[in-house]
């Protein structure tokens, strides 16, 4: 794919970023393009938002987990950038009139106290390299249609990432058996899916290192402080206005987020105890803020 057509695809998803909309599959407009072609076009979808202000704090490991694979029918990890647009804290309420078509998942957080540069990277040396580990949610959200997507769409459209919410419990990944250790998630209180470190590649020590090596063959490195979300221990979680969502991981603790507001392509809202739907309100349009 020439420069031209990887900068317009590139463009095409910031705008509908900016924009909450979505377009056709890429692979549907273009069936020839490459994992490489894809990754092009990520760069430029990141390099928009850098301009526009946001700075690269962190990567993403995506589709890592068999529920997650078989969902979006993508049966190899990706990859894409974490930027500072995209950080919530615990006790956070995330806007949904900022996302498009969002879905929650829960994961485990590594925040580096070191560089670290592949190829030839392991498990042992993600864990000597980071400082801590937290409970963690990535909201994802797609720009391509109706969630259709294929691997070559979802790396363009930067591994699919929304917005993230670290928990407040730090880990010492040194004492934390983070491959046995269980995960529950909770939605509106009532357990929604339970999990365990070993569904992400074996350990989410090992998809770190997995990413860490194929980065370091694009001469991409890891840095100490940033945040490294190691993939999914969940199934999908669609979420609508007033959900609060918890996950829990045995010996470490748990990260709770709230929602509120209309996605642009919106669920049905969660209907109040014993009563109707409530009739819909106006769309928000809050601006994306920007965490300096």
């Amino acid at each position: 794919m020439n420069e031209e057509k990887i900068r317009q695809y590139g463009d095409e998803l910031y705008e509908c970023f900016v924009a909450r909309k979505t377009v056709p599959p890429l692979l549907e407009r273009e069936p020839d393009i490459t994992l490489d072609d894809a990754y092009r076009i990520q760069l430029r979808f990141i390099e928009r938002r850098v301009q526009a202000g946001e700075r690269i704090v962190g990567k993403k490991i995506g589709v890592t987990s068999k529920p997650v694979q078989d969902f979006l029918g993508v049966f190899r990890p990706d990859f894409g950038q974490l930027t500072s647009g995209m950080v919530y804290q615990e006790g956070d309420i995330i806007d949904l009139g900022t996302l498009i078509q969002p879905k929650a998942e829960a994961e485990l957080a590594f925040v580096l106290k070191h560089d670290l540069k592949g190829p030839g990277v392991t498990a042992m040396d993600v864990i000597r390299a980071t400082d801590y580990v937290v409970p963690c949610f990535e909201i994802v959200d797609s720009r391509i249609n109706d969630w259709k997507i294929r691997i070559q769409d979802t790396v363009a459209d930067n591994a699919s990432c929304g917005v993230y919410v670290l928990g407040k419990t730090k880990g010492d990944p040194r004492k934390l058996d983070i491959t046995l250790a269980g995960m529950v998630l909770e939605k509106n209180g009532e357990v929604h899916s339970t999990g365990v470190g070993a569904a992400v590649q074996g350990s989410p020590a090992n998809a770190v290192a997995w990413l860490a090596n194929t980065l370091g063959e694009l001469g991409i490195p890891f840095k100490a402080g940033e945040v490294i979300l190691s993939g999914s221990q969940s199934a999908l979680v669609p979420v609508v206005d007033g959900d609060e969502l918890v996950c829990t991981v045995g010996g470490l603790g748990s990260c709770r987020v709230k929602f509120s507001g209309r996605s642009a392509v919106s669920a049905p809202a969660r209907p109040p105890e014993g009563g109707a739907l409530p009739p819909p309100g106006r769309m928000s349009r809050s601006d994306r803020r920007v965490v300096q």
